[in-house]
């Protein structure tokens, strides 16, 4: 029995890899996953070069791990025992007070945001229309007070302040609009993003900037379109155990006449794609997603603005139509022509750069604006 008892164990381990492996070769490879929202590694192409200079060696450990059976299950089962083991963080989210998931926030490289800064300052530099920079600081600046002791967590505030001490354009605080309200609900407990509040409260200093008044939440009737919002740090770290976000409307589309330009060619494009709230990336309803560009009649006057930004300013987008007469935005990571003849060519007046602090300082697209 004491010799048996050995040999079963490992019968019974020898089975259950060889049941994974199985498991595995027969289940096709998925190319998206709706539960972190992001593509997913495929197989690399063998060669040579490739095996010997380890890229293939690379690739296919990548492909193994996003392809593994089960993953979603097997990525919430070790969020459940690293909470139980009484850690505070899985992949890079902590898990924080009041159920908030916060994603961690990592030093920048010197090299790539200086070469951002440049970036703004050669925008400036070549334009006559007036710049300004919007930095926006993630829950892990704004909610420091949530986050685990201890929690490694770059300062982003400080990577604010390096940023505008250096840079030629006109700065927007939005960390001080951000920090003065922190007690409400400014961020997505499920998600990276502001939420619409967020983006109201941040609408008054961006407005005042360019000499406009914004409205206070108290002036609007928000509408909730959807409360299972599941958001990338809920994907990313497997903490299932979070209650879901909710997503709300303040500015209705109204007047504003909205275009994409998805490939390049114009289609009918809108401030809010309701079809998205079916789909597990439910933000993407702010404005349908990431595009290269879109441009909005407001139906008002005032300047014509255009918008160098990330994700975070679809929901800001509504706040700012009552100030100005058209609004082009731009995606940077798609939109890849000179953006000086852009300006030239459709009479802006005046150019808003809006970035979260951590798309900022990792962004390899944001040296486009200095083209």
């Amino acid at each position: 029995m004491k010799k048996g008892a050995p040999l079963a164990q490992i019968l019974v381990f020898v089975i259950f890899i060889a049941a994974f492996a199985v498991l595995n070769l027969v289940t096709p490879a998925r190319t998206f996953s709706e539960q972190e929202n992001r593509y997913l590694a495929q197989a690399p192409k063998f060669s040579f070069s490739a095996l010997f200079d380890g890229s293939f060696t690379e690739s296919f450990e990548k492909y193994v791990t996003d392809q593994f059976f089960g993953r979603d299950l097997w990525v919430a089962g070790k969020a459940r025992a690293e909470r139980a083991a009484g850690k505070t963080e899985n992949n890079n989210v902590f898990f924080c007070a009041d159920d908030t998931l916060v994603e961690r926030f990592s030093e920048p490289d010197p090299a790539q945001l200086a070469a951002n800064i440049d970036a703004v300052n050669a925008l400036a530099a070549n334009t006559d229309a007036d710049v300004y920079l919007a930095l926006i600081p993630g829950a892990a600046a704004v909610w420091a007070d949530r986050l685990p002791a201890n929690a490694d967590c770059a300062d982003q505030l400080a990577v604010i302040d390096e940023v505008y001490s250096r840079v030629d354009a006109e700065t927007i605080d939005i960390a001080g609009a951000l920090q003065a309200t922190a007690d409400e609900y400014i961020f997505y407990r499920t998600d990276h993003h502001w939420t619409s509040l967020g983006a109201c409260y941040a609408s008054e200093r961006i407005l005042s900037a360019f000499g406009a008044q914004a409205k206070l939440p108290q002036a609007f009737a928000p509408e909730t379109v959807t409360t299972e919002f599941y958001g990338t740090a809920w994907s990313s770290s497997g903490a299932t155990w979070v209650a879901p976000d909710s997503i709300d409307i303040y500015v209705p589309q109204g007047g504003a006449v909205v275009k994409n330009y998805p490939h390049g060619a114009e289609e009918d494009g809108t401030l809010y794609d309701m079809s998205r709230l079916e789909t597990k990336d439910k933000y993407s309803m702010f404005c349908g997603g990431n595009t290269p560009r879109l441009r909005v009649d407001t139906g008002n006057e005032g300047p014509h603005l255009l918008v160098l930004r990330d994700s975070y300013f679809d929901s800001e987008l509504p706040f700012l139509l009552g100030s100005f007469s058209t609004i082009d935005v731009l995606d940077l990571r798609y939109f890849r022509t000179s953006v000086a003849d852009f300006i030239r060519e459709n009479d802006i007046d005046a150019v808003l750069v809006i970035y979260s602090v951590s798309n900022f300082s990792t962004d390899t697209s944001v040296f486009l604006a200095g083209r």
